[in-house]
């Protein structure tokens, strides 16, 4: 497992505000539940508890718990962790192409509000199926969807996904040469993850700079613990760069404010 270092000091300024942070991207990967070999890696365990433990300190008033390609499309262990953290929390998943609306009515209730895509690590290539299930969902239950790949292999499907009624792009896009497309779905509409600083190719400051300057809404921070995979985990540095580069008020909207009115958490009438 990669490092986790958690934060247990203070920023170097304060600007923490009353209402805290909403993690928009996290792993909980608990081995009660079925886990997957992907691509011959299966990740260390990472409770609620772990979790719990390296966020002290950050004032986490919520967050989005991420199925990952190793969890496939098992919900027994997101269920159990959107019980154990609360009603603050959501669930980010992945779906079988034969759910039922019934089923998807469930998950809604219990705390799930988007369905995942992964696209970089060996999931779903066939684009049309993927945007048909999107659009299915989103007419079930409201959920957006969410795309885990390269911005750069996302461009011949441009069109397509300019048509999609909400969603969000993972890790800034994760690198340079998929910026232009990155920023071309962000004026169409599309949100994009504040995450995983470790993991991309690209000149993050600037980038965070380009999607506020069109759209300040359109950042969702998260911070994508335990980083499995990644060539460095998130750092209280994070935090800082994001409001040393957006300022101290479109920060906290990518903080906060821009996932509570994304996600819809249980208990958001008392986090806003």
């Amino acid at each position: 497992m990669a490092e986790v270092i958690p934060f247990t000091g203070h920023y170097r300024h304060d600007h923490r505000e009353p209402h805290g942070c909403f993690d928009g991207h996290l792993h909980i990967i608990d081995p009660r539940f079925p886990l997957i070999d992907n691509q011959g890696y299966r990740p260390a365990p990472f409770t609620v508890e772990n979790y719990q433990k390296a966020t002290r300190g950050l004032d986490i008033r919520g967050g989005a718990i991420v199925s990952g390609s190793f969890q496939g499309t098992d919900q027994s262990y997101l269920l159990a962790a959107l019980e154990a953290l609360g009603g603050d929390f959501v669930g980010v998943t992945q779906l079988p192409d034969d759910i039922s609306d019934a089923r998807l009515l469930e998950l809604d209730e219990a705390g799930v509000r988007a369905i995942r895509f992964n696209l970089r690590r060996g999931g779903r290539q066939d684009i049309g199926a993927m945007i048909r299930q999107a659009r299915r969902v989103f007419d079930v239950v409201g959920w957006h969807c969410e795309i885990y790949a390269d911005a750069r292999h996302l461009a011949p499907h441009l069109t397509l996904l300019r048509a999609l009624p909400a969603m969000v792009i993972d890790h800034l896009g994760l690198s340079q040469e998929g910026l232009p497309t990155l920023l071309a779905l962000v004026e169409a509409g599309a949100r994009v993850k504040a995450t995983g600083f470790g993991r991309v190719s690209l000149d993050v400051p600037a980038t965070l700079a380009a999607i506020a300057d069109i759209n300040p809404h359109a950042l969702i921070f998260g911070t994508d613990l335990p980083g499995t995979r990644a060539p460095r985990p998130f750092r209280e540095g994070d935090i800082e760069l994001l409001h040393n580069t957006l300022g101290d008020t479109n920060a906290m909207l990518a903080l906060h404010d821009n996932a509570v009115a994304l996600y819809r958490p249980r208990g958001s009438d008392s986090v806003a």
